[in-house]
């Protein structure tokens, strides 16, 4: 999928951009080019592949370092609510932002 100077100026105009000439071409060229290595990446069977959990695990094996998940401080709710303007049923109320 190649992009082209009309497309290159539709996107510059959604996104607010003011370009040149010079650098509407820069972008063009570069923004082809980043979509030709996507196209290789997808022409790509990788079917019957394994996704990896990491990239390391390709090379070798690998453990990743996760700690238990324990409870380290204890409940604080009421000591924490005590300078709200408003709480209710454990819950700080706030004014309505959404109508």
């Amino acid at each position: 999928m190649a992009l082209t100077h009309d497309d290159m100026a539709r996107i510059a105009n959604l996104a607010r951009l003011e370009l040149s000439d010079n650098e509407s071409e820069r972008m063009l060229t570069g923004l082809n080019q980043f979509f030709e290595v996507v196209e290789q990446m997808r022409a790509v069977d990788t079917s019957g592949i394994t996704p990896l959990s990491h990239p390391v695990a390709a090379i070798r094996d690998i453990q990743l370092r996760l700690r238990d998940d324990v409870v380290s401080e204890s409940d604080n709710r009421e000591a924490n609510q005590k300078s709200a303007p408003a709480v209710e049923n454990g819950m700080f109320l706030v004014p309505r932002v959404i109508e």
